[in-house]
């Protein structure tokens, strides 16, 4: 099983979803910021590799000069071109390559951490819409409360005017109808910041020419999850991941920690050649050589490098603990979204069944109600019933959807078997 292997096309169905996640992974900020990290730490590899190879420079030089001789003066000139190396290090003890690894590694480590931001940029926008169906969903559920709230209280306040309602009722209808109002501006304004949060994610106003949307409730996620999933799978996970490459990357720099106490060989060579006159520069007579090898050994450093041994292997240990938090809270977290898969499914069962008894409660109250049997107060608990158990099942199913978006995501993008 490869979490890899999965797609977020194949994962989120919804064509309107899609779209803004496209959207999303093109134009979103911080995605970028992290996309750009990664090729400042491949440069940064680059830049520790490079000392492996010798720097070859060329070089040339004119010196024209006038000496007194006697008693008159003298002129000459000299001509020269070489190529040379200078300074390079010959890594017989693994310095230099270890550094290189070090880099390496960083390089690797920041690269999961870009397809991690992806993964959680893709499940954030995806939460995201989510959301704002069920806001969108609770805004009409309220409204065709606010609408039944209003019919109530017009007819109470005629009954009360005939005589027939109390005082108290028409208090109580007043109070339920100023509710349904106030629940009215809060899902306006929430339908409103989600539509702000899916522009910011998008990095840009979502298109006017966008795919419809589809209802929550027909929302159809990639499932059912296969039974038997091997823990292997959570090796994929960007996380973990990235904390492996940064343990090597530690491992590298307890390498060049140590080699730091052993001798460093370098040499300087060059190769040119002179001549008074420039049409003779490059005869074979003219030429000129040079070749020093050094070596240099520490000997008191005042406790400097064995303190950077130290630190390096201090710094392993701390890799180590992140190595071991990392898979420890992949393990929670895919326990977690797996749990959620059986018992939101029977939560939101037991939601709907609920919503039926709800609304049968609310058509005899409503009756009996008409036909003076009851009063108002037991229409009046029928329909905060009803209105109480449409959200939950919207809130239950969008609790059931966004955990199977958090299985994606703590996955490591998912579950698919390879081909």
């Amino acid at each position: 099983m490869q979490a890899a292997d999965l797609g977020w096309q194949e994962f989120f169905a919804d064509a309107r979803l899609q779209t803004i996640i496209g959207m999303a992974l093109a134009n979103n900020r911080d995605l970028r910021e992290t996309a750009l990290n990664v090729e400042a730490y491949q440069a940064q590899y680059r830049i520790q590799r490079a000392p492996l190879l010798p720097a070859v420079n060329g070089g040339g030089g004119y010196v024209k000069q006038r000496t007194m001789s006697g008693s008159g003066y003298a002129t000459g000139e000299a001509y020269s071109a070489s190529v040379g190396i200078t300074a390079w290090e010959l890594d017989f003890f693994g310095r230099i390559r270890s550094l290189r690894d070090q880099a390496l590694e960083e390089y690797l480590a920041m690269e999961e951490n870009r397809r991690g931001a992806h993964i959680s940029l893709v499940a954030e926008v995806a939460r995201a819409y989510l959301t704002w169906l069920a806001d969108r969903q609770l805004l009409a559920i309220t409204e065709d409360t606010a609408a039944t709230e209003q019919a109530s209280y017009d007819l109470i306040k005629r009954r009360f005017e005939e005589g027939v309602a109390t005082r108290i009722d028409l208090a109580q209808a007043q109070t339920s109808l100023q509710t349904a109002r106030a629940n009215l501006s809060q899902y306006r304004r929430m339908v409103e910041q989600d539509e702000n949060l899916l522009t910011l994610l998008a990095g840009g106003p979502l298109p006017g020419d966008l795919p419809p949307s589809t209802d929550l409730a027909e929302q159809a996620l990639l499932g059912p999850v296969p039974s038997g999933l091997h823990s292997d799978l959570l090796l994929q996970r960007p996380d973990i991941m990235a904390a492996e490459h940064g343990l090597r990357a530690a491992n590298a720099s307890i390498g060049a920690a140590r080699a730091a106490f052993l001798p460093a060989i370098s040499l300087t060579a060059d190769a040119g050649v002179m001549s008074a006159d420039a049409a003779d520069l490059f005869d074979g007579d003219s030429g000129t050589w040079l070749f020093a090898p050094s070596i240099r050994l520490p000997i008191f450093t005042g406790g400097r490098l064995s303190a950077q041994l130290d630190l390096a292997e201090i710094r392993k240990e701390i890799a180590v603990t992140r190595y071991e938090k990392a898979i420890q809270t992949a393990f929670r977290e895919t326990a977690d979204a797996l749990a959620g898969i059986g018992t939101f499914a029977e939560q939101l069962q037991a939601a709907e069944l609920g919503l039926q008894a709800n609304q049968t409660y609310y058509a005899l109250a409503r009756e009996r109600y008409d036909q003076g049997v009851d009063s108002y107060l037991v229409l009046l608990d029928a329909q905060r019933s009803l209105y109480r158990a449409r959200q939950s099942v919207v809130v239950i199913r969008l609790a059931m959807l966004a955990n199977k978006v958090n299985l994606y995501k703590v996955l490591g993008g998912g579950w698919k078997a390879k081909s």
